[in-house]
């Protein structure tokens, strides 16, 4: 069987010669997940040895880099997440709504990464509390996660978030759960133009603090009648937000969440091949009815589209708010499931020291301890492989 391509093997064969070309243009965070990415479960990062208990098959594993852009380690991650999320969801509809900055604004997203995907969660976040308070549409507080991606299914940027927002929410005072109607939240055009003019004016408010740049192609935006009048163009159109049909039942939501949580720019099960010095990866073409098809990138080109969405450093890409707000999440919650009627317990289970193959065998029933050689004994620990001599990123 052939072995499947992965960005690993991408970054190995073309990341040297990509490095030496654009390292005038790469930040440090660029060169730290190549870097981790190329090494990732390769001796170079240590691993250890098993050793069968019943037939003496021996199995060397090498260790993840557990870089949260790499493809191949969101999966426990990911599944550690939505298992605590399970004992936060309510017996209620989920909505989920999306909002997409436009085109004409991503080139001043991409230099100015940390300020503007704040800003999006920002307007974004008070869009959402400000008209679901309103009673001319629910008169509730609300809960709802965010999570951003940046990109197209082409790899290109492409900033938005997605909200899962309960479907009702607690009244002013406390004392009852209210909930919307069943196929309607609030109208995409109230949400849309709300959000367009809060993030008009903290991206205005941002100007004039000096917290953004804009080098190269967006240089002339520096110029404060030129800024203008850009902000004045972009309050003309209609910004696209999107509201999906509700979720009706929770294993739809945790589905949802668990494709998307813990996603990555692209997975390695979308790469086709890798040849002479071009990347062919599949995508689905949302305006051709979805269809799935193959398109093809220089090796260069493709790193760098990949590199666009490394987010910068410590920055928190899923956040809650409303009553799953991590401040007072837990009394909240409680007080919730009480008007609900829902009797449950919102303690997860103890996972601090449970490792992948507990939690693994724990989900899935699937024992990777079970030695796959003759399938009766038991892989045991036989001894640690020390790290190889890492690769520094350049200062």
């Amino acid at each position: 069987m052939e072995k499947q391509l992965e960005v690993a093997h991408i970054f190995r064969a073309h990341g040297q010669s990509f490095r030496e070309s654009f390292k005038h243009g790469m930040q440090t965070r660029h060169y730290r997940v190549m870097n981790a990415i190329e090494i990732c479960r390769t001796a170079e990062l240590g691993g250890h040895v098993d050793e069968c208990d019943t037939c003496n098959e021996v199995r060397i594993s090498y260790n993840s880099c557990r870089n949260r852009h790499c493809p191949k380690c969101q999966g426990l991650d990911k599944e550690k997440w939505v298992e605590a999320r399970k004992h936060e969801l309510l017996p209620t509809n989920y909505f989920h709504v999306v909002f997409t900055l436009p085109d004409t604004i991503r080139p001043v997203a991409l230099r100015n990464q940390k300020c503007v995907y704040n800003m999006l969660f920002k307007a974004c976040s008070e869009t959402l509390k400000e008209l679901a308070l309103d009673p001319q549409y629910l008169g509730v507080r609300i809960g709802f996660i965010a999570l951003l991606h940046t990109w197209t299914r082409q790899l290109l940027d492409h900033p938005h978030l997605h909200c899962i927002v309960s479907g009702g929410g607690l009244s002013l005072d406390g004392s009852q759960w209210i909930s919307c109607r069943k196929k309607f939240f609030i109208p995409v055009k109230v949400l849309s133009r709300l959000f367009r003019g809060k993030f008009l004016f903290y991206l205005k408010k941002a100007w004039n603090a000096g917290e953004l740049v804009f080098p190269g192609k967006i240089e002339h935006l520096r110029e404060r009648k030129t800024f203008q009048a850009f902000l004045n163009d972009l309050y003309q159109p209609e910004w696209v937000v999107y509201c999906k049909p509700p979720f009706h039942n929770t294993e739809t939501v945790m589905d949802y969440l668990g494709r998307y949580s813990h996603r990555v720019a692209i997975s390695n099960d979308r790469l086709v091949k890798m040849d002479a010095g071009r990347v062919s990866f599949r995508y689905r073409d949302s305006r051709d009815k979805d269809r799935m098809k193959v398109t093809s990138l220089d090796a260069h080109e493709f790193i760098r589209c990949f590199l666009l969405h490394v987010l910068p450093d410590n920055f928190m890409k899923i956040r809650h708010y409303g009553f799953l707000c991590n401040r007072n999440k837990k009394a909240t919650l409680q007080s919730v499931r009480e008007l609900l009627g829902f009797d449950k317990n919102d303690e997860s289970p103890d996972q601090a020291n449970e490792s992948w193959e507990e939690l693994l065998f724990r989900l899935t029933g699937v024992n990777p301890r079970l030695c796959p050689a003759c399938g009766k004994g038991i892989m045991r620990r036989k001894g640690i492989l020390p790290k190889g001599n890492n690769r520094s990123p350049p200062p």
